[in-house]
């Protein structure tokens, strides 16, 4: 009998000890299931921040560089036009020189003060040119008002209508930039008293 006890006892140990195996595995099969789509969903969210945080970068990147082109054009700009202000006042310098080497042509001999004017006058032009200031084509060209700007017309007949047939003042050119334009007389064609007579009637 004592064995027999024994016996149960074993048994019913070994019984104790196998019947809750299999429910815990079930539930860690399940829990490891669970754990392993939380990382995979977890990796996704990660992986989707990270490109967007790319894009973003990206994105800030190009505007930043294009940032830099736009500010070194306005530096360029700003550097290539810096003297204007500057040309402009010596432009009536260069006017007033040449009306006094235009009053002084009509003496019969020419003085050495002329000659210092006409050498100053040259000087200055020289000067403009090494800075790209150019003087604007004007006597004998088609009216442009971009460049010109007419004061008054005259009638002529021996030159294209429109044609500008007299330069006031002259106008000058800053590198593109036109930083006075010319005082011009601009032609006009000469009305036939027969034609207006014809259109009277």
């Amino acid at each position: 009998m004592v064995l027999k006890e024994n016996k149960n006892n074993a048994d019913g140990k070994e019984n104790k000890n196998d019947s809750p195996k299999t429910p815990e595995t079930d539930e860690q099969k399940n829990s490891d299931e669970g754990n392993n789509l939380e990382e995979t969903d977890d990796q996704k969210g990660v992986e989707e921040q990270l490109n967007a945080q790319k894009e973003k970068v990206l994105r800030l990147s190009a505007e930043f560089e294009n940032f830099k082109k736009r500010k070194q054009r306005e530096i360029d700009e700003f550097k290539k036009f810096a003297n204007e202000t500057i040309f402009k006042q010596l432009l009536s310098v260069v006017d007033n020189l040449e009306r006094a080497i235009e009053s002084a042509t009509d003496a019969v001999e020419e003085t050495s003060l002329l000659e210092g004017v006409k050498l100053t006058h040259k000087e200055i032009l020289k000067l403009f040119e090494s800075f790209s200031v150019k003087v604007v084509e004007a006597e004998n060209q088609p009216f442009d008002p971009n460049f010109h700007q007419a004061v008054t017309h005259a009638q002529n007949n021996d030159v294209p209508d429109n044609t500008v047939i007299n330069v006031l003042q002259k106008g000058y050119i800053f590198h593109d930039r036109l930083i006075r334009p010319a005082m011009v007389v601009v032609s006009k064609k000469v009305e036939n008293s027969d034609s207006k007579t014809t259109n009277e009637n």
